[in-house]
């Protein structure tokens, strides 16, 4: 399967540089993938697609301020250093601009609280830092850091939080699960009072998952690993739902990712670990009925696992209706709900 299939040209302009307002009221395209029929509404008309066993399952991850601006020590040359993954105690995988200062014992400092050294470089070109401070990582990242915006947004966001979702809880993702950015408060409530129930996972998102795959060949691309948890409480909803025959509606790939990776003969489990599942046309999904996300990058994981869920020839045609019709794309962009069964839930 060549990648260069999974290719599209997207106008610049129709790149999302600023959160809609209200979060909502961004155009959802329906995708009815065993029909192939495209309906357009709002987000928040989500709703109406929703029965009261179907379950809705919400990546909870927070992003944290992870770009940092430092100096090195002895030149005062200028790095920034992006945050990755925790490696071990008071290290991090991190990634250094420019990397050809960021030698091993390169010492850079980020203020009076907090320096590093770099003890070790990657197999993909990324550098192991150990970090040198007194009291909490997270305070001084929170007064030090800015939140790492993707480098397609280039306007400045002044509002920190409209770059998380409403129910971001667990600290460690470098970028937003953005199928999530579209909830608000109100709509969550509407959902419930519906007979709807809610669960959450946690995947931290790392930068891989956005980045352009690289080789020709799709099955010869290697998948990067992103910490998940699903607890004991959320696998029992899972299970509860599927039993009754519910929908389980997965709000972002992530989301996919952690419930394919924890899935067996139909049910899931709970678990926590490390996962590198790489979905792809061809992938048979166990648990996920229903997918809510956004619309992403040429010859991305995420855009490969969207064909999967629906169908290389729906995906694509959506994609098209989508740049006639200027619905906004990637992480501030629109959104897209892909429906697998028929009207009243049944798989097909």
């Amino acid at each position: 399967m060549k990648i260069s299939d999974f290719d599209y040209e997207l106008p610049e302009e129709k790149i999302a540089q600023v959160p809609i307002e209200p979060r909502d009221h961004a155009k959802l395209m329906v995708v009815h993938s065993h029909t192939g029929e495209l309906e357009h509404r709002r987000f928040y008309d989500l709703i109406d697609y929703l029965m009261p066993n179907d379950l809705l399952v919400l990546n909870e991850t927070r992003v944290i301020p992870a770009r940092l601006y430092g100096e090195r020590v002895g030149t005062g040359a200028q790095l920034e250093v992006l945050l990755l993954r925790p490696f071990s105690d008071k290290q991090w995988e991190v990634l250094i601009k420019p990397g050809r200062r960021a030698k091993v014992g390169t010492r850079i400092k980020f203020g009076d609280q907090l320096q590093a050294t770099v003890v070790k470089t990657t197999d993909v070109g990324g550098r192991i830092l150990e970090f040198e401070y007194e009291g909490d990582f997270d305070a001084i990242l929170e007064e030090l850091g800015e939140t790492p915006l993707p480098p397609y947004i280039t306007a400045k966001l002044n509002d920190r939080e409209r770059y998380q979702t409403v129910y971001a809880r667990e600290k460690g993702s470098v970028a937003a699960p953005t199928a999530g950015l579209h909830f608000t408060e109100e709509l969550l409530d509407k959902i419930k009072s519906k007979g709807i129930k809610l669960a959450t996972v946690t995947l931290h998102v790392g930068l891989g998952t956005f980045r352009p795959i690289q080789v020709e060949t799709v099955e010869e691309h290697q998948m990067h690993e992103e910490y998940y948890c699903l607890t004991g409480e959320s696998a029992a909803l899972i299970n509860q739902c599927k039993a009754e025959g519910g929908r389980i509606f997965a709000i972002g790939t992530t989301t996919v990712r952690v419930l394919e990776t924890l899935a067996e003969n139909g049910r899931i489990r709970p678990g926590s670990g490390w996962t590198d599942i790489f979905i792809y046309p061809g992938y048979n999904f166990h648990i996920v009925d229903a997918l809510v996300t956004n619309f992403h990058l040429p010859k991305s994981s995420l855009l490969l696992l969207v064909s999967a869920f629906a169908n290389r020839t729906v995906i694509r045609t959506a994609y098209q209706e989508a740049l006639k019709l200027d619905y906004r794309f990637f992480s501030f962009g629109d959104a897209m709900l892909i429906l697998r069964g028929n009207s009243n839930g049944n798989q097909v």
